[in-house]
């Protein structure tokens, strides 16, 4: 892409002040980098994907409320973790962070178990504890 033909459409960039540095060729055609604010194509895809984001973090929100599932499932999906990272973020095994998910085992756990959640999801142990779904995060 030349860089005079670099789109600077209105995006999620744009909005927080931000830029995409990418690469694309100059008037002789050598590659450098230019900014972009975005374009359109790619807010599509953006838009998308956090619409799939905010849906996963409902749902998991109403499994709270619904006793199905712990508020780790919740505070997971809400700072766009999986289980992978959100063991790797607390230093036990993928199967045990499984188990916390539910809302039975959850009630056991010791408080350094809930200190380590809840600093991987930057909230204090109170909340962790007592979210229940029915209130917004």
């Amino acid at each position: 892409m030349k860089k005079q033909d670099l789109p600077q459409d209105e995006s999620n960039l744009k909005s927080a002040n931000m830029t995409e540095v990418l690469y694309v060729t100059d008037e002789n055609d050598n590659y450098t980098t230019a900014n972009s604010s975005g374009w359109d194509a790619k807010k599509a895809a953006l838009d998308e994907s956090m619409e799939l984001i905010h849906e996963r973090i409902e749902e998991a929100r109403q499994n709270v409320a619904n006793h199905i599932v712990s508020p780790i499932v919740y505070f997971m999906e809400l700072n766009k973790m999986d289980p992978g990272v959100l063991a790797s973020y607390v230093g036990i095994w993928q199967w045990r962070v499984k188990r916390h998910f539910k809302p039975r085992i959850f009630k056991t756990l010791s408080e350094t178990a809930l200190k380590k959640y809840a600093d991987a999801f930057g909230i204090s142990v109170d909340e962790l504890k007592n979210f229940d779904g029915k209130q917004m995060k």
